[in-house]
């Protein structure tokens, strides 16, 4: 398939009805879903022709839904923070909700610094994952897509690349469910991105949505 073919959610080769979604989670446990962290963990993203105007973790919690319908949600995501304020600022609503499926952040505003510390960025995301594996919910991480560029910082794509090494490497010390995004073919779509071209717009949403679907799946079904 080219990219430039004309796609919509119905014809999307990665995407699933919520129906359809639902079935690859038959028996799932989960019955309380909390994503925290930042805009990416909240979904931001600009509408797409031919897909509805839904973030991914919505779409996620209505499939979650359809398995238990007695599902409980908590999304405490904030525009713009880092991994440390996202511990200092979410952390105690996240573990008053008792979760045991939670969304972590894989630490993009933290290398939008100028001289970014990748061993602070790494302790921060271990302190924030050992307090979420220690709820004993399930944890799942996306890394960043490697489509996210700014043009003003030249180095851009290297500090996305490293922190997703970072993100891999904590995830996998406890635990999490890593849903891969950064060799992703939907990296070759011209329309991946918001006008920002940092947000995931709406078909790129519904794709990392099916993709967290799957992850879940794998994970009931033991593979990883």
């Amino acid at each position: 398939m080219t990219t430039d073919t004309v796609l919509t959610e119905q014809t999307d080769p990665y995407c699933l009805s919520d129906e359809d979604a639902a079935a690859v989670l038959v028996g799932a446990p989960w019955r309380r879903f909390a994503v925290i962290g930042d805009s990416l963990s909240a979904g931001i993203g600009d509408p797409s022709p031919g897909y509805r105007t839904v973030p991914w973790p919505e779409r996620v919690c209505t499939v979650l839904r359809r398995v238990n319908p007695d599902l409980a949600y908590l999304n405490t995501a904030q525009i713009g923070t880092s991994t440390a304020k996202t511990t200092a600022t979410q952390a105690e609503r996240m573990l008053a909700f008792r979760p045991d499926l939670i969304h972590l952040p894989s630490g993009a505003n933290d290398i939008w610094r100028s001289q970014p510390s990748y061993s602070d960025i790494e302790d921060d995301l271990r302190e924030l994952y050992a307090l979420a594996a220690a709820t004993g919910a399930t944890l799942t991480v996306f890394t960043l897509v490697k489509r996210f560029v700014v043009a003003t910082i030249p180095d851009f794509a290297a500090r996305v690349s490293r922190v997703n090494d970072i993100t891999r490497r904590v995830a996998r010390e406890y635990g999490a469910i890593v849903v891969d995004t950064w060799d992703h073919h939907i990296n070759d779509r011209p329309d991946l991105l918001s006008a920002d071209q940092i947000h995931l717009a709406s078909a790129g949403q519904a794709v990392l949505a099916i993709e967290v679907v799957r992850a879940l799946a794998g994970a009931l079904n033991g593979v990883r």
